[in-house]
């Protein structure tokens, strides 16, 4: 729990929520359609005070040093020294947490670093971002009608009912279990069956970053959460796939790659394209009323606007519908993610962003709301999504997130 002065201090700054009156509707007019607001957001490393202060003192112990090797501006790779100090930032990182599967359920030392380097992040600087984190989530609330929230990014439920503050009885929470710090999890108004809500992971998607190796770890693990509302069953999917093959479209920092790309990020994000695809077919069966939506960490907005041909989504030139074909590793012979999954099997539907509130900034183009053909077909034309840019005070050290949470107001 969320309990140092600093954090008190800072809810009250953050406190400036306002609820708005629902007017009721004339007797004469037909009933408007059930909505809901819909809401993914990547919490950046989330976890609780106690989290930090774990993560604190062993980080100062080994002069919080980067497990990850440094490449200089304009170098293909790191230098041999590089990659010597980050193997030895992780052996010293694991000692000092206990071990290796300890090391994996602490925040790497540079993760909360951020542009100011100049002094480590304190306790106080934390419990900002915690704050700043609760008052972005109850503005989705209380502003946004949101009523189903899916995050990345957090340690665990118990850190969503914190950070849902005096919105926490109103929402049930659950999350995917991990062998690694960051996880998915769900928030949903208990209104919309308290009893009937059903969560389940999806361990498929959590495929190893380097198949045989020893010191191999997972990759985040999806999460499903089923509702019966509105005389319906509504699925939402939540993933948050693999980083660092974001892009078909070149940019100055990134370089465009597909998904046959020899980039070892690449290679894990293509390993992860066949259990999407089982995943989507499952749910599919059972309650054609879904939403997909979380981190891609994959441009697929890119993807659906370069017209590619279906004899162009897969190396060997095959239909790309279905599950494609994988080899002993789980590698599939696919070059893009969207026409992969949008196939022709199933439709799906990608809401377009069509407000960005200003002073929304960090990643651009990552998080994505996809909606099942069936429920698309609900919903107004102009159907868009929103970005909100989050709660965060001037000079804030760490900050409240790199992403801003993305929504979408749906009728049912």
């Amino acid at each position: 729990m969320i309990t140092s002065t600093p954090v008190a201090f800072l809810m009250t700054l953050f406190a400036s929520a306002s609820v708005h009156a629902v007017q009721p509707v004339p007797s004469s007019q037909p009933a408007p359609p059930a909505q809901i607001g819909v809401a993914s957001f990547n919490l950046a490393w989330a976890g609780s005070q106690q989290d930090f202060d774990r993560h604190a003192a062993v980080c100062t112990a080994v002069n919080w040093c980067d497990t990850r090797p440094k490449r200089e501006k304009g170098q293909a790779r790191p230098t041999d020294e590089a990659v010597q100090a980050a193997r030895q930032c992780v052996a010293d990182t694991g000692r000092l947490a206990g071990g290796p599967e300890k090391a994996s359920m602490m925040v790497p030392c540079n993760a909360y670093l951020g542009r100011d380097n100049a002094a480590p992040p304190t306790s106080a600087d934390y419990a900002a971002k915690l704050a700043g984190l609760q008052a972005t989530i109850a503005d989705l609330i209380e502003k946004g009608g949101v009523k189903v929230i899916a995050f990345q990014e957090v340690r665990s439920a118990e850190v969503i009912k914190t950070l849902l503050g005096k919105h926490a009885d109103r929402f049930g929470t659950c999350d995917a279990p991990h062998d690694g710090f960051q996880t998915t999890a769900f928030a949903w108004d208990k209104s919309m069956g308290e009893t009937g809500a059903k969560c389940s992971v999806n361990e498929d998607l959590a495929v190893s970053d380097n198949p045989g190796a020893k010191d191999a770890h997972k990759v985040r693990p999806g999460l499903t959460l089923e509702l019966e509302w509105a005389d319906r069953r509504l699925s939402f999917l939540n993933v948050h796939l693999k980083s660092s093959c974001a892009n078909i479209v070149p940019t100055p920092i990134y370089q465009a790659r597909l998904l046959d790309d020899p980039n070892p990020a690449c290679q894990v994000l293509n390993r992860q394209v066949a259990p999407i695809e089982r995943w989507l077919d499952s749910v599919a069966q059972r309650s054609p009323d879904f939403v997909l939506l979380g981190d891609f960490n994959r441009r697929i907005d890119e993807e659906a606007a370069a017209n590619i041909r279906p004899g162009q989504v897969r190396t060997d030139g095959s239909n790309p519908a279905g599950v494609p074909p994988q080899d002993a590793n789980g590698k599939v012979a696919t070059r893009y993610l969207w026409q992969e999954l949008n196939d022709g099997t199933r439709a799906l539907k990608q809401v377009p962003l069509t407000n960005v509130d200003t002073g929304c900034r960090g990643f651009t183009g990552l998080d994505h709301i996809v909606l099942s053909g069936a429920l698309a077909a609900r919903q107004a034309p102009e159907i868009g999504s929103r970005k909100t840019a989050v709660v965060q005070q001037p000079g804030q050290r760490i900050d409240t997130s790199d992403h801003c949470p993305r929504s979408v107001t749906l009728n049912f």
